[in-house]
């Protein structure tokens, strides 16, 4: 559980690291300005198949928890959408 400023972007930095690495999506903080004792973290990727982002999205969700468990942290709440081109 983050007790301070710095603990915060220590959880952010380590989940969006392992996020990046484990999937090899692009990850960022979006609110940088938000309090020390919350975050929101965007995850963008890309591919021709809805139902493999769909999997990946379940897949990093799930990955999310344990690695947010580890750090004594937790997610409030996750969402996704899906954007399509011609």
């Amino acid at each position: 559980m983050a007790r301070s400023l710095k603990d915060r972007r220590q959880v952010v930095r380590s989940l969006k690291d392992q996020i990046r690495q484990g999937f090899n999506v692009s990850v960022a903080e979006l609110d940088e300005d938000a309090t020390w004792q919350s975050a929101t973290i965007g995850i963008s990727a890309i591919n021709r198949s809805r139902d493999y982002l769909e999997g990946q999205m379940r897949e990093i969700e799930s990955a999310a928890l344990r690695i947010l468990a580890g750090l004594g942290a937790e997610l409030a709440d996750s969402w996704w959408q899906y954007l399509e081109g011609e």
